[in-house]
């Protein structure tokens, strides 16, 4: 646990709903209770209890202050009710209170135990605007290999479009047979689908982890998906940086249909394959000379060894990498993905 003098300014909020209670669910915000004596004799500061963060309520109606907080004396995290009177706990060591395990329902509580979600930015206001980087190329090309590395060694976060798709369809929502429709027959999936996928994704991540530097792969396809990015975040901001992955076609398929024999995806196969390739020329490709009028494009030439590759990828990123993660060394995962130590199931047995 901190000292007092080491305590970093608490900026976080929590939100806590399904309680059962009308009067526990709501937003809790960093605790404005003055320094006293906490139960165990710990002075408090502004933002914390006991030596952990604690939040009030956003409507100021509780009679607890904070209305979240830790208790030394129980090892626990706890929330109160309007009248003080404790509600749910929760048995935990944890800096934070825990959003992944289940709350305990207390002797004023009312089951179901809630669901605590927290904030890295206050939910009553805009969401700050992400950082962002365009990643195009046409099938195979390496992007998903290259926003892998990107995300687990350099902390972006990688965004497929594809995958949002692909994840929207599997759930069965409201846009599902469309976009499968889209999909199979190698089609650009409609404009306001992609964005609305890509605009929640966005302030998701942003909002659940703090982090805001991304990188959508696959994204702008069209000048269509360029509107839609204008009616997003204005026209006024200068356009975001793109990187442009480029591969001779015939190595394309080839990675494609090799692809094929692990990836389970429906349109893996050569008269996608070819689809795909057309429509990228058609739809993409104009897209991508528009961006090099405007300086804002790197080519970057994927036939190369992925450990190139990569390092070109790291120094068009190295301006919003933050130090820590640049001088990560490689995990397991990313020697694997640059070819550097091969598959699980490549490795040579006894």
């Amino acid at each position: 646990m901190l000292e007092t003098n080491e305590l970093k300014p608490n900026t976080f909020f929590i939100e806590v709903s399904g309680s059962g209670l009308p009067e526990v669910d709501g937003l809790f915000i960093p605790s404005t209770a003055p320094p006293t004596k906490s139960e165990s004799g710990t002075v408090s500061s502004l933002g914390y209890w006991n030596g952990k963060m604690a939040w009030d309520r956003a409507d100021g109606k509780a009679a607890r202050s904070p209305a979240l907080s830790y208790s030394n004396s129980y090892t626990s995290w706890r929330i109160s009710r309007l009248d003080g009177h404790l509600a749910y706990d929760i048995t935990s060591k944890d800096e934070m209170p825990p959003t992944d395990s289940e709350w305990h329902v207390y002797h004023k509580g009312v089951a179901p135990a809630p669901k605590v979600v927290l904030h890295h930015y206050d939910p009553r206001q805009p969401c700050p605007k992400p950082k962002v980087i365009f990643v195009l190329g046409g099938p195979g090309t390496g992007k998903g290999t290259m926003c892998e590395l990107a995300e687990s060694q350099l902390g972006w976060t990688h965004l497929s479009t594809g995958d949002l798709l692909r994840a929207e369809r599997k759930a069965g929502g409201s846009t599902a047979h469309t976009i499968e429709e889209f999909i199979t027959a190698g089609k650009l999936v409609p404009n306001e689908i992609v964005m609305a996928l890509l605009k929640n994704a966005m302030e998701n991540v942003t909002r659940m982890t703090g982090r805001n530097n991304f990188l959508l792969d696959g994204f702008p396809r069209s000048l269509n998906n360029l509107e839609g990015w204008y009616d997003i975040f204005g026209r006024e901001d200068e356009l975001p940086k793109m990187l442009y992955l480029e591969c001779p076609y015939a190595v394309l398929e080839k990675r494609i249909l090799g692809r094929a024999n692990y990836s389970g995806r429906s349109d893996d196969n050569i008269e996608s394959v070819q689809q795909r390739f057309d429509t990228f020329k058609a739809e993409t490709l104009p897209i991508v000379e528009l961006f090099k009028s405007k300086s804002l494009c790197v080519k970057i030439d994927t036939s190369q060894d992925r450990q190139t590759v990569y390092a070109l990828v790291s120094s068009n990123l190295a301006e919003h990498t933050k130090s820590d993660f640049a001088a990560k060394p490689l995990t397991e995962r990313a020697e694997i993905l640059l070819g550097l130590r091969p598959y699980p199931n490549e490795a040579v047995t006894a």
